[in-house]
């Protein structure tokens, strides 16, 4: 094999630029979102249909393996891979659609969530959505025969691909599909024809038999080579472009959950379910711990029936009322302990989030990390109860919980699994193979859908006898025969407990935050799931991807980075150059902690990195702008105003005041105020001897304002419209007088002890205030956020859950006051931007919910404004700031009409708008004062 140079220098001169052997892009993609861990020798990221094929060339000239890869969401271990891996996610044109034919040509990379948004132009859709639709690629879905909770009524991956452009192993590029042929595809037919008795005996028996190759595409009377490639995970050939077929939109859907005492008897019921009505999309299983996680996280759950799991069941028809009609007689047929129909569009949605977000909620609902491994396994549906109460019991046979839920119409149970891998994985190795035992005496798949990758392939003796082995090792050969496509899997599989990544030794890196658990215990909650790298799912996570569409600005991919440094092998612990590159364009918007369903806090292992990186003597390495921009609020104190602002009013002097600062020249510096918040308004107490917290009298509206540092020394307008609205509303508002600083800038440049500080001065001057009795109120989202979130991590304690709890926002107060109702704002466009710690900490369901009570048409804004504090006004990360900036909010401001309002209550989404678009954004509080921009 060559080495990794040679590797990467073969591939650029056949034209692939994006090759790297680099430590960091090997330890991003040694990892996909399974259990095992396999480091490449190079990485390549194809543009064009003709680099894919260069890719393959080299791969074939030099003898190295090549795995491919989509979006990473493999959950089997199927995109891992010795020699290197290819990433098609670059590769992402639909190609053409043909509406009269109902027919789509795509590349590989094409997202699923893109494929469908341009189908829903002509009314159409792809059938099969897989949970991870917003970001798996049909690449990847062709490669492992995806499915996903609708394929009960559209079909798997297999049923929907009409045809193939592949280049095979062997060097061949053919065209698959009906009335094609090939070299290849005429030797595999050959071989269909001459293996009719171990082939119609042993496949294709039920919809989600998925373990091995689908070899019942080989008989002469279903003979379509295209979809035998379609499920073997990348061992036979490299797709170049997929056709696959296109369904209409149902025109009226209901969902119907049915409460059952357990998720065994809910599986029981699925037989009598189905047999019940026309009309199933889907029938799924959930289990009410992963519904439980959803609640202790403060998100939304729908009224559910009562029960320890549901059936949920999605029903359609030519009309809502036909839909319901079809649910009710479900219903009254399915002996559950109760149930609910549900109509509205919204509360639907909110249901197939709950379920799509599965597997990371049920890798949080146990005691210890659940995982992957037994993920997917199928059985004929009748089957389904039983293989559930062996499952149960093989669970605790060996010790272990389990969640499961999944495609329960067509015997498919999904399952996350607190293994332990102390003993080297002799337990997972011991309850995979019982697994796979009970499974095939059930007349089950081992895999229902995922592929069986390096965690099943290696049983799959236990399911298959050895006719049928043998002609999954002569298909490879016919394909593959130098063995060169994803070795180890299928055919010649490498042992199930080789590889395992969680069953390496953790680095015990002592945090300066307080987490819960270690550094690397925390940066393991990335289970690889993928949902940082979607393209358009909403949300705030995570704005540099959305920018750079690179893995290392991902969720994902700087937890897999973080990884590597505290296991102690590829990257050389955190103060390797590949940590730094990882985290540099993180720009703790926090997205992650709320939008992650694995709850990963990329925020927090940033500072706490930063934190680690600049100890001891290390600490006079930080860069000039963590002692400038990370200091800003003392900056503040002790600057004068006036002096300040006359000497950024002269071009020359305010160019060597941003150069001395770290800021890049092309962005303008915010002017100080000329006078405190604190000092504008009459605070009616003395700071020393009167605090003014005397027991609040009966019937008293009073309010208390927190000057945090922005408001108090950048914006006072801000807490004067404040003053202003909260007056009008009959409230007796005020300010605190106290400086109370949240240390963000500190925390935010991983300067953890001088956060301490600022926190502890913060919570002992608010405190008195926050249990007082009297609300107080924050007008800076990033500021409160820090509060909130950050606090008890530097400084625990009862005081500061007291102040970090204590206080609200501006909505959140106006939302409680009986009888206030806001100005009429009827007819107004509002193009409002979130803060990111507003979206990911706070919450501005309260801030939108008063903007249409006043009756404004709201355009909320997804994403982060890209400034995020200092980020986005050092010179390295201008460029990147304005990219994020336009993937979203830029956009959206443009588009508004000539009248709109733009929204933003951070200061730094207002800077960001004033800087590049010239844009006078108004605070909550401006807005219902009935200030004009």
């Amino acid at each position: 094999m060559a080495d990794a140079r040679e590797l990467v220098a073969a591939l650029r001169r056949a034209g692939v630029a994006g090759a790297s052997a680099s430590v960091l892009d090997r330890a991003l993609y040694a990892s996909d979102a399974s259990l095992y861990r396999v480091v490449p020798e190079a990485v390549a990221k194809p543009r064009s249909r003709e680099e894919l094929l260069a890719c393959l060339g080299v791969a074939r000239e030099v003898g190295v393996p090549l795995t491919m890869r989509g979006a990473g969401t493999s959950i089997a271990g199927n995109a891992v891979g010795h020699g290197l891996v290819v990433d098609t996610s670059r590769l992402d044109r639909v190609l053409a659609i043909s509406p009269e034919q109902r027919t789509a040509v795509v590349e590989p990379g094409v997202v699923h969530a893109s494929l469908q948004a341009a189908a829903a132009l002509h009314g159409l859709r792809f059938g099969p959505d897989p949970s991870t639709h917003s970001r798996c690629t049909i690449g990847g879905m062709v490669g492992n025969n995806a499915c996903g909770s609708r394929a009960l009524g559209f079909g798997r991956t297999s049923d929907n691909v009409s045809g193939l452009e592949a280049a095979f192993g062997n060097g061949s590029v053919e065209t698959l599909g009906e009335g094609a042929a090939g070299a290849t595809a005429a030797r595999l037919a050959e071989l269909g024809a001459a293996s009719l008795g171990p082939i119609r005996t042993q496949f294709g028996h039920f919809a989600r038999q998925g373990s091995g190759y689908a070899l019942e595409h080989l008989l002469p009377e279903r003979l379509a080579p295209h979809r035998l490639l379609v499920g073997s995970e990348g061992t036979l050939g490299v797709v170049l472009s997929a056709t696959v077929s296109l369904v209409e939109e149902p025109a009226a859907r209901a969902v119907l959950l049915i409460g059952y005492p357990t998720m065994a008897e809910a599986a029981d019921a699925v037989p009598a379910v189905l047999a019940s009505s026309d009309g199933f999309l889907a029938l799924e299983g959930l289990d009410a711990r992963i519904v439980d996680v959803v609640r202790v996280r403060g998100g939304a759950v729908p009224e559910m029936p009562r029960g320890g799991g549901w059936l949920m069941a999605e029903l359609t028809a030519a009309s809502a009322d036909e839909a319901v009609a079809r649910a009710t007689r479900v219903a009254a047929t399915a002996g559950g302990l109760g149930h609910r129909i549900v109509t509205d569009h919204a509360e639907q949605l909110r249901l197939w989030q709950i379920r799509e977000d599965g597997a990371g909620l049920a890798g949080r609902s146990l005691g210890r990390p659940a995982y992957s491994g037994w993920e997917d396994a199928a059985v004929p549906p009748e089957r389904l109860g039983a293989w559930l109460r062996q499952f149960d019991e093989l669970l605790v046979a060996h010790g272990l919980q389990g969640v499961p839920y999944g495609h329960f119409g067509d015997g498919c149970v999904h399952a996350r699994i607190d293994f332990t891998f102390d003993d080297g994985g002799a337990r997972f190795r011991s309850f995979l193979t019982e697994a796979a035992t009970a499974v095939a005496a059930l007349g089950g798949s081992l895999s229902g859908e995922h592929g069986d990758g390096r965690a099943r392939s290696e049983l799959l003796p236990l399911m298959y006898d050895d006719a049928a082995l043998a002609l999954f090792a002569q298909v490879k050969r016919i394909c593959d025969p130098d063995n060169l496509l994803n070795p180890g899997v299928l055919v010649d599989p490498a042992p199930l407990d080789a590889d395992l990544r969680p069953a390496r030794s953790v680095a015990p890196v002592r945090t300066r935050l307080q987490l819960g658990e270690t550094l690397g215990e925390a940066a393991h909650r990335c289970t690889g799931v993928g949902k940082c790298v979607a393209p358009a799912a909403g949300g705030v996570m995570c704005p540099s991807w959305r920018a750079t569409r690179d893995e290392k600005d991902s969720t994902r991919g700087r937890a897999r980075v973080l990884q590597e440094a505290l296991d102690g092998s590829l990257v050389a612990g955190l103060d390797d150059p590949a940590v730094h590159e990882a985290l540099d364009l993180c720009l703790a918007c926090k997205g992650c902690s709320s939008d992650c369903p694995a709850g990963v806090d990329m925020a927090a292992y940033k500072v706490e990195a930063l934190q680690q990186q600049y100890a001891g003597w290390r600490t006079a390495r930080r860069p000039r702008e963590h002692r400038t921009l990370g200091w800003l609020p003392r900056w503040a104190r002790l600057t004068p105003p006036v002096l300040a602002n006359r000497v950024l009013d002269r071009p020359v002097l305010g160019r060597l005041v941003a150069r001395a600062a770290g800021v890049d020249t092309r962005r303008s510096l915010p002017r100080f105020a000329a006078t405190r918040l604190r000092d504008l308004v009459e605070t009616r107490v003395s700071t020393r001897h009167n605090p003014g917290l005397e027991a609040a009298k009966p019937g008293s509206r009073r309010v208390w304002i927190w000057a945090d540092t922005f408001t108090d020394r950048f914006t006072p307008e801000a807490g004067l419209a404040a003053l202003r609205l909260l007056d009008d509303a009959g409230l007796d508002a005020r300010v605190i007088p106290a400086d109370a600083c949240c240390g963000l800038t500190w925390l935010a440049t991983g300067q953890v002890d001088g956060a301490r500080r600022a926190i502890a001065r913060a919570v002992e001057r608010l405190h008195p205030y926050v249990t007082s009795g009297v609300p107080v109120i924050g007008l800076e989202p990033s500021c409160l956020a820090t509060l909130r979130d950050d606090a008890e991590r530097v400084v625990p304690g009862e005081r500061t859950t007291a102040v970090a709890h204590g206080i609200s926002t501006l909505a959140e107060l106006l939302a409680t006051l009986e009888g206030w109702r806001p100005r009429d704002l009827t007819g107004v466009e509002i193009v409002a931007q979130p803060h990111c710690h507003h979206s990911s900490v706070l919450g501005w369901s309260a801030d939108e919910a008063l903007l249409r009570q006043a009756g404004a048409t709201v355009t909320r804004v997804d994403g982060c404004c890209g400034l995020a504090g200092s980020f986005g006004v050092t010179p390295e990360h201008h460029d990147v700031s304005v990219a994020i900036a336009e993937t979203g909010l830029l956009p959206a401001v443009r588009a508004a009409g000539p009248g709109a309002v733009v929204l933003a209550d951070g200061f730094s989404c207002r800077y960001q708008l004033d800087d590049l678009a010239g844009v006078r954004a108004l605070h909550l509080a401006e807005l219902l004062a009935g200030q004009n921009p």
